[in-house]
Order: C-alpha cells, then structure tokens, then sequence
C-alpha cells in the first residue's frame, strides 16, 4: 500500500436526507482493490489515478482529531463512499480502527459502508458508539450467489459471507442494511435474484434494503465494464451498448416490475425500503441517544 499526505479528511455532506442521515463524509484510504466490476469510483470526474491501487492517508489520527475537537456539531460521519475503510490492507494499517476510537470519543455517530466481513474486528468498538450516539453498518450486495458474486466483485468477501455479517451486526444491536447497487442489467436483474435477496435480508434481520434497479455508467468506468463484460459475459457490452447508448444510468429493463416485488415482500417482512423511512430509522436513534446524554 502506498501514502499519500492529506490536510484535511471530514467534509460536509450538503443534503444528508438524501444518504442514510449521515452529517459528514469521512475517506480514510484513497483508491480500492476489490476489483468491483462496475464501480462508479472509477469514473474520470473523481480524479483517481491509477484506482486499483489503495494509498493510505498519512497522520489520520492527528488530523481527525484536530477536526472532531473543533466540530461544533455532533453528528454521523459516513465512512465507503469512495473507498471502502475495510480493505486488505487495514487488517495492518488499523486506520479505520484507530478512527472509531476517536468517534468514540468525541461522541460523533458512525455510518460504515462496505463489503467485507472485516468489519466485525471493530464490531465492541461499533456497539459503543451506537450506545452514545448511533452506529449504522450497510453491506453492498449484489447478488444472492456466491459464484456470481465472484465473478463480479472478485476481491471481496462472498455474498453469503456478507449477509452472515449483517446477522452478526444486528445481534450487536446496530442499525444494519442492505444496499442492493448496482442491479445488473441480465447478470442480476432476475426475479429469482431479487426475491432470494429478499429473503436472505429477512433471515439475517436486517433492518432495510436500499437500491435504485440498474447501474450508473460514466466515462472511463464504461469502459472498464464493457471490457470485464467481454472477459466474462461475451456478446453482453453489445447488448448494453444496442439499448443504452451513452445513458448515464441504465436501469433495469425489468426494474418496474422488480421493485414492485422488492416494494411487496418488503411490507410484508417489515423491511424498510424508502430512503425517507431509513433515515427516520437513523435519525430517530440518534435522537433519543442525544435526548439521553442531557440526564447522563
């Protein structure tokens, strides 16, 4: 892994409605190699050179620090939106593990996202936070098979590993979901992918399932895409390209009908699947772990 130096690592998140409630975007590491297929980090707009290579960001302890002391405003950090803070290389680095420590400390909230079981290294660490303020856990997953999912995001922990994690997670007592993104047009856009991730999601008790019915293709990661789609699914980018031409988001052709599905088993499993009612679920906890520090 390489280092590169920072001067700063917390960022405002403008509209938190809109992403899970969270307050501020946190980026521990800068680029990821869990090799994902379709990953929309990749696109030229981020200015990632060289994005299979994971660089830490030097003195992240010292920084972050300096920045929670002078928050005015208690609230979650978010944590994978560009890079996921449980790659390879924190099982040595610790730079997520030392960040939790802090957040811990400081009394600020957590919203991790990821796709690796790594997580629950941290999982006493995440169980106070959510104590104090809230610690929000969602794992990306794709698909309901392990050989898909292989095939598609070939460096990361299995589907079924992932979903036995939220179940550990939700023992713990934390908020824990799904993001169900991208949904990959004829890979897995199935009816039968979208009811068996249901079901899995319901079996490990988690708390919503989040997703938008297709994939979102930009610059260069469309190209990266098409070229892991000749490699694995010949004849398959022809088809993207027939029916999608140069289209920014790509959803489903079968994302109606999908989402109806995803809409119905939901309801009836009492699974959240609106962003409004996800960030109700967060905010409210967080509210009430604020409401009862005032008598602490």
């Amino acid at each position: 892994m390489e280092w590169i130096e920072v001067k700063t690592l917390l960022s405002k998140n403008k509209r938190p409605e809109e992403w899970f409630g969270f307050d501020y975007n946190l980026n521990l590491y800068k680029g990821c190699c869990h090799g994902c297929i379709y990953c929309d980090s990749r696109s030229q707009c981020y200015r990632i050179d060289h994005f299979d290579v994971v660089r830490g960001k030097k003195d992240t302890a010292l920084i972050l620090e300096k920045e929670l002391r002078h928050k005015r405003k208690k609230g979650i950090i978010g944590m994978g939106a560009m890079s996921d803070p449980y790659n390879p290389f924190e099982k040595e680095a610790r730079l997520t593990k030392g960040a939790l420590t802090l957040i811990e400390r400081y009394g600020f909230g957590v919203g991790i996202t990821t796709k690796s079981d790594l997580i629950l290294e941290d999982l006493e660490h995440l169980k106070k936070i959510h104590e104090n303020m809230t610690a929000v856990v969602n794992f990306t997953i794709t698909s309901a098979s392990d050989e898909c999912s292989l095939k598609i995001e070939p460096h990361v922990s299995v589907s079924s590993k992932r979903f036995e994690a939220v179940r550990r997670c939700k023992e713990a007592g934390l908020i824990c979901g799904i993001i169900m993104n991208p949904v990959l047009p004829f890979i897995t856009d199935s009816k039968e992918n979208i009811l068996k991730m249901i079901d899995m999601a319901d079996q490990c008790h988690a708390d919503y399932i989040m997703t938008y019915m297709g994939v979102t293709l930009r610059q260069n990661q469309r190209d990266y895409y098409y070229k892991k789609l000749d490699e694995l699914y010949p004849g398959l980018s022809y088809q993207y390209q027939r029916i999608y031409g140069n289209r920014y988001h790509c959803e489903s052709l079968k994302w109606r009908e999908n989402y109806e599905i995803l809409k119905k088993e939901c309801q009836k499993r009492k699974i959240l699947y609106q962003m409004e009612d996800i960030v109700d679920l967060i905010t409210s906890h967080k509210k009430e772990m604020s409401q009862l520090s005032l008598f602490d």
